[in-house]
């Protein structure tokens, strides 16, 4: 990250229209480096659609995004990689007959030399980069699960959910982003599996010094738990920020989200 941006993302009143339905609606937030920051709300009320307008997947209607002080607003999604952001979905993408070091290396094409001179005839150098990232990718899985950094060349369908989030989130990782984003990481695990990713999270976060995360989630123990700050969307409006404690009571937020009336 370039010296002095504490501030590693900022929306500036971000606005997403699909026709007459406004999915975001003059939002503002900020994220520091090394926060880790919650985005809540209910379903519709815009959290996915804002890390799709912050990728390049959707272009803003309104509003600025700044990252490391440079403005990116419509960035097309690869010149948002390149700049630094990458972000994990919902539903899986993991190609399951390919091995968990082939998915990783999915997210460091933009690191890869494909020319095809460079593949063909310069077969030390090429076998040398493949070695190194293989590396790259063993110890990024090691934070996740030791065992698992053993078993690199094993195809992704024979391991069980809360793998596939860890392979999904090195694949991200191995780009070296300084914004992480985690799109309800916790979807369609047990709740058992649920604490060990809380585990994972924090644990990356103070082994890759910088990085910042923004983790949208419905699961409240995890963003209790994880995060510093949280932002509540509601119909693409932010209702309310501060610590999670100061959210749960918030009134607004209560009636909003956590159903009481």
């Amino acid at each position: 990250m370039t010296k002095g941006h504490d501030k590693v993302l900022a929306f500036r009143g971000l606005t997403k229209r699909f026709g007459g339905v406004v999915a975001l609606d003059h939002f503002d937030m900020e994220v520091d480096e090394g926060q880790i920051m919650g985005l809540i709300g209910p379903n519709g009320s815009g959290k996915t659609t804002s890390f799709n307008v912050l990728t390049g997947i959707y272009e803003a209607t309104g509003g600025t995004i700044e990252f490391l002080g440079q403005d990116i607003t419509n960035w097309t999604a690869q010149k948002v990689c390149e700049a630094g952001v990458a972000r994990t979905f919902q539903r899986s993408r993991l190609c399951v007959e390919l091995s968990i070091f082939d998915n990783i290396m999915i997210g460091n094409h933009q690191n890869l030399n494909h020319g095809l001179m460079y593949n063909i005839f310069q077969r030390k150098a090429l076998k040398r980069d493949l070695q190194e990232s293989f590396e790259q990718a063993k110890e990024l899985m090691a934070i996740f699960n030791p065992p698992l950094a053993g078993r690199m060349m094993e195809p992704v369908r024979n391991f069980g959910m809360i793998d596939r989030r860890r392979i999904e989130i090195c694949r991200a990782l191995i780009s070296h982003p300084r914004l992480l984003l985690l799109d309800e990481p916790s979807a369609g695990m047990t709740e058992d599996e649920t604490r060990q990713l809380m585990d994972d999270i924090l644990v990356v976060r103070d082994k890759i010094k910088g990085l910042s995360i923004i983790l949208v989630e419905h699961e409240m123990g995890m963003i209790e738990r994880v995060t510093d700050r949280c932002v509540v969307l509601n119909f693409g409006q932010k209702i309310c920020e501060g610590a999670y404690r100061e959210v749960a009571s918030d009134k607004l937020v209560q009636e909003a989200y956590l159903g009481v009336e």
